[in-house]
């Protein structure tokens, strides 16, 4: 553990670049990145955050709010895993609402700006585009006709 300490100021650092990593769809590094991070600081939930949204990103819905539902056991105020949990809710057909819901209590509630921001574009994303029919449920699919031979 003695070896860790020397690294520990270098923690945001590779939260950061796993955050990176994940945004350039580079999952192998983006999680090792993560599970370092979590060794120098396993309190700190950024690391989890980080794996969720990977999740996310991988449109994991299920994956991605279990991630954040836990880590918003561990601490109810963390906002930017509450606005995580309402985008992958809210991007899940039968959970929209509930999304919404974490997704407005994070707009109006939030300290920080970044994540309020997020919330509020998340919620006008939903409004504009995921409630707008039809939605992949809705939709059939077309049969198409056979050629005919001429």
């Amino acid at each position: 553990m003695a070896q860790l300490q020397k690294y520990k100021d270098n923690f945001l650092l590779l939260v950061e670049a796993g955050f990176i990593a994940t945004n350039m769809a580079d999952e192998d590094t983006a999680s090792k990145l993560f599970k370092a991070s979590a060794l120098l600081s396993p309190e700190n939930s950024l690391p989890k955050i980080g794996v969720g949204y990977m999740h996310l990103l991988k449109l994991e819905l299920k994956q991605a709010s279990k991630v954040f539902e836990d880590v918003l056991s561990k601490d109810p105020t963390d906002d930017m895993a509450r606005t995580f949990l309402g985008l992958s809710l809210a991007l899940s057909p039968t959970d929209i609402a509930k999304g919404e819901k974490y997704l407005a209590e994070s707009a109006a509630k939030s300290k920080d700006p970044i994540v309020k921001n997020l919330a509020v574009n998340a919620l006008d994303f939903v409004e504009k585009f995921v409630k707008k029919g039809p939605t992949p449920e809705q939709m059939k699919p077309m049969k198409k006709e056979p050629k005919k031979k001429k």
